[in-house]
Order: structure tokens, then C-alpha cells, then sequence
């Protein structure tokens, strides 16, 4: 097969885990058959330096005609200032409308090895597997922005067909696993909420019967989350709900850098990126958790390119490497050896 990805390594410790994921595609590359052309591209603050641009033009271009795009991560407190004009964000968000990814995917799956990485009891974690829908863009995200000398405004605005799609997409990915799906919103306050709730339920009933539906409220949802993370199996929600959820998520599974992400549209073009932050007070140390980046890597290559065998073999490695016990300092036992980014990766690099 060929195909082309989009490489955007963005900041901190993005070129990092980027390039342990771009190792294992060459490896399966190679053993497979297939002819990857990998494109590095600048994105995020990196590009802010080098043209002003958080997503240049020619980085657009190559994004809008890859097969897929792979992401590491970017932002830092060199181009967070409060009156910064240009920040990487807004290339982000930029390149999420781009591209139609409104579904944002973000599995979580609790390691059995690595119950004792979170900080909940173990009988709490035991046997979780959930993933979150998150709509990805509109809301308050990409709503109308104001501000003056004495207030400011963010405006959150969603309409019937974005929440039908996102909806939909949900209802699918929990007919293929234990059809249950919980739709989260703030529908006793926003008006935005009530229509979401209302468009859910219909969308659920004359379209997907075989799929029960729970509607929760998102600060129960954070709540329930913690309790009793067992029970759920597909969550959907909007923008800045699934934004903050997700990261909660994340602590079941002990690190925000052991989760990936996958964002999908229309077609089989997906962009794909771990979901931690670019994490700059590590960056440059070699200690970041590349597993994020090898499962999202893993996702690419099961939703853009259809290489089903390829995806499950990368992702038994991550997960018999973490079986024996291999451990990147975030998820490792205080006083026990962790190894580097490149060590856990040439781990999983022998078992491919």
C-alpha cells in the first residue's frame, strides 16, 4: 500500500514522541509491504517562530492532501501570553475546521499491569474500557469572541446538524461494542444543552433502537466517572465538556501520556495526535511517554488506512511491553527504573 502522512511534530516534547512513532510506521512499513511517504511539516509555536503562522500555508496544503495527518503536540508558556495576538491554538483549531474532523475518538482502557499507576483503588479500575465521542468543532470553541476594556464574551452556538452527525457517530461506534451510550450536557442551564438533549433523543429512538441511551449531566458525569468507571462504555458530548472530561478520563488510565486520539470526518482522512499537552518542563529530556503516540499511530492506521492487521499488531506490542513491565517515569513506581522515550520504544520496536 502507499499512502501519504502529514508529520506535524509541533512543541516541547511533540518532535519527541514524534519521532518514535514515525520508527514504528517504517518498521511496519517495511515488514509489510507498504510505501509510507512521511512529510514533516512545521505546526503550532514552532511554526510561529519560523513564519508568524501557526499553520502555514504549505503545512495546510499537505495536510488537506495527505491520507492522514500524525500530530505530537503543541503550545508553551513562550507563546501563551494573555496579550499574545498569535498563539499555536488558534492553528489548531484552525486545522481541526480545515479538515472536517468533528469527531474526536479518545479510547480508554485501564492496563491490568497498570492498575497501580492511577491513583483509585484497583477494584475501582478493574476491567474499564470506555471512549469518549467528543464533538470537536463547533461550541464555545469556534463560537464569536468579544472583548473590552470592562468584559468579554464567548459565545457557544451549536446547530441541529452538527449535533445529529456527532450523535450518529456515537450511536455506531456503541452498536459495535456493548450498545451503551451516555450523551452528557447541561441541559437544567443551557439553552444549547436542552437542544442537544432533544436532538440526541430523537436521532437515538428512530435511527438506532438497539442502542439505550443515558442522559447525564456533566458535572454528574465527572462525578460517576471516578465512582463507578466500570459502567460506561460510549460517552458523546460537546466541545469544551469533552476537552475537560477526556483529561479526567485519562487519570483512570495513570498518565496522560499513555492515551491516544483519533479525529475523523466524512471521509477516511483522520488527524491523530496523543492526547497530552506538549508538557514543556520535560521537554528535551527524553523521559516523555511516547505510548500515547504509538497508539495513536495505531488508530491511524486502522481508520485512514484500513490496515487492520498492522494496528492490533503495534498495539499488542505497547501492550505486552508494558505486560513485562517496561515503564517511562510518569507510570513507573517511585525508586523503580524507568526507561527513556527511545528505550520504551525499542521495546516495543523487538516485539513488532
Amino acid at each position: 500500500m502507499k499512502a501519504t502522512i502529514a508529520v506535524l511534530p509541533g512543541d516541547g516534547i511533540g518532535p519527541e514522541v514524534i519521532a518514535e512513532g514515525l520508527r514504528c510506521l517504517r518498521a511496519l512499513a517495511e515488514r509489510h509491504g507498504h510505501e509510507f511517504t512521511l512529510t514533516e511539516l512545521p505546526f503550532g509555536g514552532a511554526a510561529i517562530d519560523l513564519t508568524g503562522n501557526p499553520l502555514p500555508d504549505e503545512t495546510l496544503h499537505a495536510c488537506r492532501t495527505a491520507d492522514a495527518v500524525l500530530l505530537g503536540a503543541i503550545g508553551g508558556p513562550k507563546w501563551s501570553s494573555p496579550t499574545a495576538k498569535v498563539r499555536p491554538e488558534q492553528g489548531l483549531l484552525a486545522l481541526r475546521s480545515a479538515l472536517g474532523v468533528y469527531a474526536n475518538l479518545r479510547p480508554v482502557k485501564v492496563h491490568p499491569a497498570l492498575q497501580g499507576a492511577s491513583t483509585l483503588k484497583p477494584e475501582v479500575l478493574e476491567g474499564v474500557d470506555l471512549i469518549f465521542v467528543r464533538e470537536l468543532t463547533g461550541g464555545i470553541y469556534f463560537g464569536e469572541k468579544r472583548r473590552d476594556a470592562h468584559s468579554a464574551t464567548d459565545v457557544c452556538t451549536y446547530s441541529v446538524r452538527e449535533i445529529e452527525r456527532i450523535v450518529r457517530t456515537a450511536a455506531r461506534l456503541a452498536q459495535r461494542r456493548r450498545g451503551k451510550l451516555v450523551s452528557i450536557d447541561k441541559s437544567n442551564v443551557l439553552e444549547t444543552s436542552r437542544l442537544w438533549r432533544e436532538v440526541t433523543t430523537r436521532v437515538l429512538r428512530s435511527q438506532f433502537p438497539d442502542v439505550s441511551l443515558e442522559h447525564m449531566l456533566v458535572d454528574s458525569t465527572a462525578m460517576h466517572l471516578i465512582r463507578r468507571p466500570r459502567d460506561f462504555d460510549v460517552l458523546v458530548t460537546e466541545n469544551m465538556f469533552g476537552d475537560i472530561l477526556t483529561d479526567e478520563a485519562s487519570m483512570l488510565a495513570g498518565s496522560l501520556g499513555l492515551l491516544p486520539s483519533a479525529s475523523l470526518g466524512e471521509g477516511t482522512r483522520g488527524l491523530y495526535e496523543p492526547i497530552h499537552g506538549s508538557a514543556p518542563d520535560i521537554a528535551g529530556q527524553g523521559i516523555a511517554n511516547p505510548c500515547g503516540t504509538l497508539l495513536s499511530v495505531a488508530l491511524l492506521l486502522r481508520h485512514s488506512l484500513a490496515l487492520e492487521s498492522e494496528a492490533a499488531a503495534l498495539e499488542r506490542a505497547v501492550s505486552e511491553v508494558l505486560e513485562r513491565g517496561a515503564r517511562t517515569p510518569d507510570i513507573a513506581a517511585r525508586g523503580t527504573p524507568a526507561l527513556s522515550t527511545r528505550e520504551f520504544a525499542d521495546a516495543v520496536l523487538s516485539r513488532l
